[in-house]
């Protein structure tokens, strides 16, 4: 991939990890101009934070430390590979649901 696309939506791109108001505020950052790298990005991170506010309220529900940490620690990692690819400047999707994050939300543009 070219690095002046890389290095324009770099920052975009790091903008999305932050919460998922960061994800939206970046998803209308992208709007134009539009660029490969942070849709691509903005997509994993999404992905990550809809996995976290998905599954915390069950978790929630449970009343389980185990499950409580086991959650944290997941969206943790997740965030944190995920970020670090990011820094790296590859398309790295995060492991076992990063392609599906790519598929599920093909309507950013």
């Amino acid at each position: 991939m070219a690095d002046h696309i890389i290095k324009e939506g770099k920052t975009t791109a790091i903008v999305a990890f932050f919460t998922i108001f960061g994800t939206i505020i970046a998803i209308f950052m992208n709007l134009e101009p539009k660029n490969e790298f942070a849709r691509y990005h903005i997509r994993q991170a999404l992905g990550i934070h809809l996995f976290f506010l998905l599954f915390a309220p069950v978790v929630s529900y449970t009343n389980n430390l185990i499950a409580f940490f086991a959650l944290y620690g997941v969206y943790i990692i997740l965030w944190i590979y995920a970020f670090l690819g990011l820094l790296q400047n590859k398309y790295r999707p995060v492991p076992y649901i990063g392609d599906y994050f790519q598929k599920w939300f093909k309507f950013i543009n």
